[in-house]
């Protein structure tokens, strides 16, 4: 583990579910990182959304035997939690000065630092989608793909910058009240998951309302503030130089500029993914959605892709694993039986889905 000038660890806590937990010192302040895997693999980091730490906003994806086995077999994953967003964090002081997504992307760069870690591949959801994508834009040297879940890439609009300000009065004043987890669940889920079968919500939705009251308001307020103060990186697309990989719910609140974001990129190097009947948290609505387009996508680097069929049990016992579907003709499993619409993907191996 390589250790920067600016950077030293203050804590590390072992996780039951395999892992370490990391507190990290940088110039802009303690930030949580939990590494999961083989550190001597290539490194994946991500980054989540507002009001999300990486246990509500990758584990739907990482319980996905196959998406599980498929990234740690390439990557060791380092998870980062924007400030005060892990488990157990204390409220942030006052005194401690508000971030800007600038700062933001550039604490990224300390962590990397700390670990050692010259070059990486970025997995970042809505809010941390933009603050690895402007990271890519401004330390292209450090980022070899970027794989983005619901990105957000301009400036907010006049109504989204009021509606935040409206949360933020809420965070500040109520704290994480009934109504603001509402709006929460709004940002992450489509409707139809929410309501659910006559009108229960699903176990997603129960599971990430029970873990949005653990979050302390104050901190999710200081994330919501930098968000809400992020600056339009349309133009900068032109620095980014790695291959994207892009989902999109369509039904999320961000649909629009995931799809200004793949059109502004290099058709040759970026992707769009579309999954429908899905809001903006495909990693916990819809993970089986994303095996296929992530292994090709990892395909086009030389990583290895995993054997299918194999990773899942032989009884059966999940109906949503290749194994139960193994008398199902093979064309049934394809992506758009999986509810997903694709377009084109060019990767170094020429690979078309």
């Amino acid at each position: 583990m390589g250790e920067s000038s600016d950077s030293v660890s203050i804590d590390i806590d072992l996780i039951p579910l395999g892992g370490k937990e990391c507190a990290v010192k940088t110039s802009k302040g303690s930030i949580s990182v939990f590494v999961c895997g083989d550190q001597e693999k290539p490194a994946l980091i991500t980054y989540s959304d507002v009001a999300l730490n990486y246990m509500s906003c990758f584990q739907g994806l990482l319980f996905c035997e196959d998406a599980a086995s498929l990234l740690l077999h390439n990557f060791c994953i380092y998870h980062i939690d924007a400030p005060g967003h892990e488990l157990g964090a204390d409220v942030i002081s006052s005194d401690v000065p508000l971030l800007s997504v600038d700062d933001l992307a550039d604490q990224v760069v300390e962590v990397l630092d700390f670990f050692g870690l010259k070059e990486v591949m970025c997995f970042g959801v809505t809010a941390g989608a933009y603050i690895l994508t402007l990271f890519a834009m401004k330390y292209k040297e450090r980022v070899f793909g970027l794989i983005l879940v619901s990105p957000i890439c301009k400036a907010p609009s006049w109504t989204e910058w009021v509606y935040n300000k409206i949360l933020m009065n809420m965070l500040y004043f109520y704290g994480m009240c009934g109504v603001l987890k509402e709006c929460l669940l709004q940002r992450y889920f489509s409707k139809e998951l929410r309501c659910g079968i006559h009108g229960a919500e699903s176990d997603i939705v129960q599971a990430c309302r029970r873990l949005l009251d653990e979050r302390q308001s104050l901190n999710v307020m200081r994330f919501l503030q930098a968000i809400n103060e992020r600056h339009d990186l349309t133009e900068g697309f032109k620095k980014l130089q790695c291959k994207t990989l892009i989902f999109v719910g369509d039904s999320s609140p961000f649909h629009a500029e995931a799809l200004h974001m793949s059109a502004n990129l290099d058709k040759k190097s970026c992707a769009l993914v579309e999954v429908q009947a899905c809001g903006s948290l495909v990693t916990e609505e819809h993970p089986y959605a994303m095996v296929v387009p992530i292994e090709l996508f990892l395909m086009g680097f030389g990583f290895c892709r995993i054997p299918h069929f194999a990773t899942s049990s032989s009884n059966g016992s999940n109906p949503t694993s290749p194994s139960s579907c193994s008398c199902i003709a093979p064309e049934l499993l394809s992506p758009e039986s999986l509810g997903i619409k694709l377009k084109p993907i060019k990767t170094r191996a020429d690979i078309a889905l």
